[in-house]
């Protein structure tokens, strides 16, 4: 059975849909990138990322032909770097083991990496029309208002019934178009702060608009106060004035991109210690740390760091691959060919905001 609000839904669709670019297609390519980037990602920060990648590799073949340092640098400011990643190790292995052709299935194509049951049920949907459905947050949020659901969606026996009912309320006609609108819907209307109910295509149907417990809804735990570290880096200079950059392990946190080394500061450690101690660890190396070059507080997902970043100078031992991928001695000028995360780039902004800077 179909939702009861599909038709309605459709019809404000149909009126108020955003013009986006990967709307306008059908390419399995095209939206398997959009729906990858807008995970996590707000829809405007995404389409200049979009367009650009797009330009870069305009094809699943060229994406998956280039080096992974192209695609992270046109990947950086994104965030969630394991997207890119999988994005293109999934391209090698459609282009390798599927002759460049994608699943067409939602089962087949969570066979990809990074390829989950919602990104799966979108691309399935949009690009091949297969019913099935989509269960992010906003869908969550949009069902959780409609049935005034008073559990916790965060609970895994709560979000498998929102499944089931995302499955049961799939309409057989253009399911692609239903899944985008309930995106659409919770992204634009069905908002997490203020919901726009009075003009709701739907609201004739949303129990917790006729309860009067919308802002109540979804019901979700606390969040758990994020832990906070203290994270050296070294400004590490030599003798012909370039910069010792090194590149983090493929897997993991910012995996492959290339940073300042150091690392986390131990309990009883000074800063210029815990410099020391981890340059030693990652690239074998000795260095004289100077003054304090500049400090810069980023938050991840679930922690958040201060960063300190010393001037150092290089005083012995040929860097090593101990603890980090790969490194390379480069000018200032030269950092901007490599990929960095936002802390990183925040220190390499106020080197270039000092004209550069010799220990």
């Amino acid at each position: 059975m179909s939702a009861p609000f599909a038709q309605s839904l459709l019809d404000w669709y149909d009126q108020r849909a955003a013009a986006l670019p990967w709307r306008s297609t059908h390419e399995v390519y095209r939206i398997w990138l959009s729906e990858v980037m807008l995970q996590q990602t707000q829809v405007e920060t995404v389409i200049p990322y979009y367009d650009r990648f797009l330009t870069a590799f305009p094809t699943l073949e060229a994406l998956a032909a280039a080096p992974l340092d192209a695609v992270l640098k046109l990947w950086e400011g994104l965030g969630y770097y394991s997207r890119a990643r999988n994005l293109h190790k999934a391209a090698q292995v459609v282009v390798n083991q599927y002759q460049g052709v994608f699943p067409a299935t939602a089962e087949g194509l969570q066979a990809l990496p990074g390829i989950g049951r919602y990104t799966a049920g979108a691309i399935a949907s949009i690009a091949y029309g297969e019913i099935t459905p989509v269960l992010d947050g906003n869908v969550i949020r949009v069902f959780a208002r409609l049935t005034d659901l008073e559990a916790d969606v965060t609970q895994g026996t709560v979000k498998d019934d929102l499944w089931a009912l995302a499955a049961r309320w799939m309409p057989s006609e253009r399911p692609g178009d239903y899944n985008q609108a309930l995106m659409e819907l919770g992204r634009t209307v069905c908002k997490p702060r203020n919901p726009l109910c009075e003009t709701c295509p739907i609201h004739a149907h949303c129990a917790a608009f006729e309860h009067g417990t919308q802002t109540e809804r979804p019901v979700k735990k606390p969040r758990a106060v994020s832990p906070h570290y203290d994270v050296t880096a070294g400004l590490i200079w030599n003798d012909q004035g370039k910069l010792l950059i090194a590149q983090r392990p493929a897997e993991g946190l910012l995996g492959g991109l290339w940073e300042f080394p150091g690392g986390k500061v131990e309990a009883g450690e000074s800063l210029p210690a815990c410099l020391q101690r981890e340059l030693r660890e990652e690239l074998a190396i000795e260095v004289e740390v100077g003054q304090l070059f500049t400090v810069v507080r980023h938050a991840f997902t679930h922690f958040k760091i201060t960063l300190h970043a010393f001037t150092c100078r290089y005083v012995a031992g040929p860097p090593q691959t101990l603890g980090v991928q790969a490194w390379a001695w480069v000018k200032p000028d030269a950092l901007a060919a490599y990929s960095f995360g936002k802390a990183d780039r925040d220190v390499i902004q106020a080197l270039h905001n000092r004209g550069g800077m010799l220990f």
